[in-house]
């Protein structure tokens, strides 16, 4: 049969109200009394959802009704809004909202949407036999809105964009039906109906937009074309949603709050609208400055393929604080196997005294959308399988799902080693994506003048000599070795090549595809071709392993044949070559020094010149400039590296005294790859009395290290040998200093805590131009102990020091520190003192151990300083 006929309907109107939707539910019920009951459950879904489409988005009167005619069903919503055509919004099965109309399309075996003058009817038919003939679907003949002026949007990254879109549809659809049971006062009933109709014009132009093909890097340019004098609405659409955010972080919505990027992205998308709906420029996603907790290094959707091929420990989890990915490096710093940590509580990793906190400010950053660490560099220790503990820097950034879920993705740095990769705030280096034309993508760069820049023929001498200078360049500018290879990768593709790949040798002779770039950074996903590859086996015969043997450069002007792919890396080296789609390649070792240590590969795609004879030359010129800036920054590691463990090797392990309590903490510079010379030392003398130093040597480098670990080696012999005041120890450290070779410039404090073991306690300490001590009682009050300070040594070693004494309550805790804590650029010395001591009355009835990890991920994150803490408790016995 084809059509049901509607005149023989039943049918009511309903009033625009939220009880409407359950009315119209029992009225379909009622009307289908003797039809299949299967039918009659998905007939009185799918009216609840058409009803409810029509109160929120149409608001208007909705008249329903019910025709049946041999046991198929055929339902119609009509209101009195037909400008107001249905947005199919096709969320994710996680979403909340919006599903309305794809459950039509699912559960109804015909839908279809009928629009006239001054009303519109969405309708749907239920057949439980045979298949029905086709339907219109959503295609009404009414643009989404009426155009007088196109916004553009640009990077828009699809994935963020959704989870935004998502989240703004919860929040008006409840505060909506919140504000209809009058539960939500500060929102007029006015501005709620300006912001659910611009919000529709905006959702409906841009999902029209998103209609066209995405671009594999999922940024694009998106055109919404809007009415002149939209920006008032926009603007009452912000502050509904502002008042909705406070709502939810106050806990009078369901509907959690944004998190930060969420929130910076909207307000972007805000901003962008108004500014030019009244004459401002399009400014890109990608190139706006924000705070390092919205940042993020990725603009792609989530996946766990880019956690397994990332080279530094990391590990992702889910917003229910569970484990959704892990990589190898970070498994083997745990003590796990990869598949053994999916699936666990965060917690696992976490030690027992850090747990409680932990959950209590992970519930807290979901329920106001307020973070304490994402986007930043935290050091603080990781729990291993065995029970061990592993100082590690974490640095947590979210990322959005393709479904638009938030995914928590965390690096791990060990901190006794050099970071594998920083993450870098984007934004401030990266050009903007180009504005892409309609009806095509354009690259995210100009495309520059391949004919003049030697990709269509041989280069000139200048340009030659330009090409080199500006490749040494970009591997001097950072140091940091991933990112100086990526930024020469996207040069030379610039210039020279579509793709460029990098593969170095590791310490353990294994091969690792650090880098490739791609000409176009909105292309293909390089991310999935990097990793570790397949050892060079006597096998290994192909075009890879004759240049990681010397050979080369070579020139390919045409895929390796499938013959002669004989090992693991040969035939790696083939997917490589056909994935990029390169028609000719050249292959050069990386050599320096007399060592080989890698290889670099520069491919064009078919259809482009491939290339010559003529490109070996200079691709030689550049593999010997590019491999002496990998050598120099490999070698650099290297020294920063002996340093950080020169330094962690003379970390002591603090003594046991009874009726004290002691920890300690130490962690390198988050922003530079320099190690300073802070140090900590605490020992027990020979009369009793328990010694506790901290120190900071002038610089940082190998040479800061190296007289760190003589001071304080001197230091812990004179205060044994000699049972003096502190004043006077640090007076004969400050002369033994200036009979060094290089005399150090250093600050210290050094203190004796007097006491038995059940009290009462006293500290007599002195200070080399270092920070006061700050002492807080069990009752959070604080004051620094600002006596006894005296000149820095290396100053002049005949100026009196003086001494001084303070009594050390029970359970009070004594914090000893170095500026890398506390100082900031930013920042008057007073408010980092202030800031300081607001932390430790926070944390002063916490254990020791977890007051001094609170005060490193509190205040230690992204510090351009190395810190060390110690933290003493007098304690009697119980």
């Amino acid at each position: 049969m084809g059509y049901l006929d509607p005149s023989a309907a039943v049918s009511r109107r309903f009033a625009q109200a939220p009880v409407s939707v359950a009315s119209a539910r029992r009225f379909v019920r009622a009307a289908l009394d003797d039809v299949a009951s299967d039918l009659v459950d998905t007939a009185e879904l799918l009216v609840s959802e058409l009803v409810t489409n029509a109160v929120l988005h149409a608001r208007s009167e909705a008249e329903v009704a019910v025709a049946r005619h041999e046991g198929r069903v055929r339902v119609r919503v009509g209101d009195r809004r037909p400008s107001r055509a249905p947005v199919p919004q096709y969320c994710s099965p996680y979403t909340g909202t919006g599903q309305g109309l794809a459950l039509v399309e699912q559960l109804a075996s015909r839908y279809g949407v009928d629009t006239g003058d001054e009303c519109k009817t969405v309708w749907f038919e239920l057949w439980p036999d045979g298949p029905p003939p086709p339907s219109s679907g959503w295609e009404t003949g009414v643009p989404p809105c009426v155009s007088d002026q196109t916004v553009t949007l640009v990077d828009v990254p699809g994935a963020l964009h959704s989870a935004c879109r998502q989240h703004r549809h919860a929040m008006l659809r409840e505060l909506t039906l919140a504000a209809s049971a009058g539960s939500l006062p500060g929102v007029s009933p006015e501005d709620l109906a300006v912001a659910n109709d611009i919000n529709s014009v905006i959702t409906a132009c841009a999902t029209a937009a998103l209609e066209e093909p995405l671009p594999e890097s999922d940024l694009r340019s998106l055109f919404l074309p809007l009415p002149a004098d939209a920006a008032p609405a926009v603007r009452a659409l912000r502050r509904v949603l502002d008042l909705a955010e406070e709502a939810a972080r106050e806990e009078r919505l369901l509907t959690l709050p944004a998190l930060p990027r969420g929130r910076a992205f909207q307000d972007w998308l805000f901003d962008q609208i108004v500014g030019q709906l009244t004459g401002a420029h399009p400014t890109a996603w990608t190139v706006t400055p924000r705070e390092p907790e919205v940042s993020s290094t990725e603009v792609v959707p989530w996946d766990a393929g880019q956690v397994r091929s990332s080279r530094v420990p990391t590990i992702a989890a889910d917003d229910g604080n569970r484990i959704i990915a892990a990589n190898g490096p970070a498994a083997d710093l745990l003590g796990w196997g990869p598949d053994d940590l999916v699936g666990r509580r965060l917690t696992t990793l976490i030690p027992e005294h850090l747990r409680r906190r932990h959950t209590a400010a992970f519930t807290s950053m979901l329920l106001t959308g307020r973070t304490r660490i994402v986007g930043r560099s935290v050091p603080l220790p990781a729990l291993r399988r065995d029970g061990g503990v592993v100082p590690v820097r974490l640095y947590i950034q979210t990322q959005e799902t393709t479904d638009g879920r938030t995914v928590f993705v965390a690096q791990l740095t060990p901190r006794a080693t050099t970071p594998l990769e920083v993450p870098k705030t984007p934004g401030r280096n990266r050009p903007a994506a180009a504005r892409e034309p309609r009806g095509g993508r354009a690259p995210a760069t100009p495309e520059p003048d391949r004919s003049a820049s030697g990709a269509e023929r041989g280069m000139s001498a200048l340009n030659r000599l330009s090409l080199l200078a500006d490749l040494g360049a970009e591997l001097s500018n950072t140091l940091d070795l991933d990112e100086g290879l990526r930024c020469a990768g996207r040069l030379l593709t610039r210039r020279l090549a579509d793709w460029c790949v990098v593969d170095l040798f590791t310490e353990h002779a294994q091969v690792d595809r650090v880098c490739v770039v791609h000409r176009d950074p909105r292309g293909l996903r390089p991310a999935a071709y990097e990793g570790r590859l397949p050892a060079v086996s006597e096998e290994s015969r192909g075009p890879l392993a004759r240049v990681l043997r010397g050979a080369g450069p070579l020139l390919l002007t045409d895929a390796p044949a499938p013959g002669q792919a004989e090992s693991a890396l040969d035939r790696n080296y083939l997917e490589l070559f056909r994935g990029l789609g390169a028609g000719s390649a050249v292959v050069a070792p990386l050599r320096a020094r007399r060592k080989i240590f890698g290889a670099l590969t520069l491919t064009r795609e078919t259809g482009g010149r491939p290339f010559t004879e003529e490109d070996l030359a200079l691709v030689d010129d550049l593999v010997h400039s590019l491999a002496l800036g990998v050598d120099n920054a490999r070698l650099y590691q290297e020294t920063r590296s002996i340093a950080e463990r020169l330094q962690r090797s003379l970390l002591p392990v603090l003594p046991d005294v009874a009726g004290l309590q002691l920890a300690a903490r130490y962690a390198a510079s988050s922003t530079t790859a320099q190690v300073g010379g802070d140090w900590y030392d605490s020992f027990v003398l020979p009369k009793g009395d328990t010694a506790v130093v901290i120190g900071d040597v002038t610089g940082h480098n190998l040479d800061a290290a190296i007289a760190m670990s003589q001071l304080r080696s001197m230091l812990r012999g004179i205060a044994v040998d000699r049972a003096e005041p502190p004043a006077e120890v640090l007076h004969r450290l400050d002369l033994a200093n200036h009979s060094l070779h290089r005399e150090a410039t250093a600050t210290c404090v050094y203190g004796l805590v007097k006491g038995p073991a059940h009290g009462p306690w006293e500290l007599r300490h002195s200070s080399a131009g270092h920070l006061p001590p700050l002492l807080t009682t069990r009752e959070g009050e604080t004051r620094y102990l600002d006596d006894g300070a005296g000149l820095l040594l290396g100053m002049d070693p005949d100026v009196p020091r003086p001494t001084a004494g303070h009594a050390l309550p029970a359970h009070s805790t004594l914090l000893l520190y170095t500026d890398g804590l506390i100082e900031r650029r930013d920042e008057s010395l007073d408010d980092a003192f202030d800031r300081l001591r607001r932390h430790a009355a926070d944390l002063a009835r916490e254990p020791l151990d977890t007051f001094c990890d609170e005060v490193l991920i509190g205040l230690g994150a992204d510090s351009a300083d190395d810190i060390a803490v110690l933290a003493v408790r007098p304690t009697p016995p119980s």
